[in-house]
């Protein structure tokens, strides 16, 4: 143990941001685990664990527990990892539209032939 009344100091700062270090370094890592072993399984909630995943490393770069480029590093290669697409309510309707406005040649005609004859009429 220090003397000199700084350097006590220091060493008591420096306990409580190693241990804070420490519990967000778990926190990130504990993310990533979750992540991966849901993602291993293919389950629904990938997605999801992913975002909080990603929250959780962009919170730890943020706090100087680990570097911005390793936190980019690690984010992509997290994204990388990822088997099940996201099925968002907004993907869901571009597949259902793309089946059902499908037309056939002759209903393409019968537009074409239709709009022909208002540019008569006109």
């Amino acid at each position: 143990m220090p003397n000199i009344k700084s350097a006590i100091k220091r060493v008591k700062v420096s306990e409580k941001k190693t241990l804070n270090n420490s519990i967000i370094r778990t926190k990130y890592k504990t993310a990533i685990k979750k992540y991966e072993a849901a993602n291993n399984e293919e389950s629904k909630d990938s997605f999801e664990l992913l975002s909080a995943a990603k929250k959780a490393i962009d919170h730890a770069s943020s706090k100087g527990v680990i570097s911005k480029n390793a936190a980019s590093r690690k984010k992509s290669r997290l994204e990388k990892k990822l088997v099940a697409k996201p099925t968002t309510k907004k993907a869901e309707k571009e597949t259902t539209t793309k089946t059902t406005t499908k037309k056939t040649a002759t209903q393409k005609t019968a537009v074409k032939n239709t709009k022909k004859a208002t540019k008569k009429e006109d």
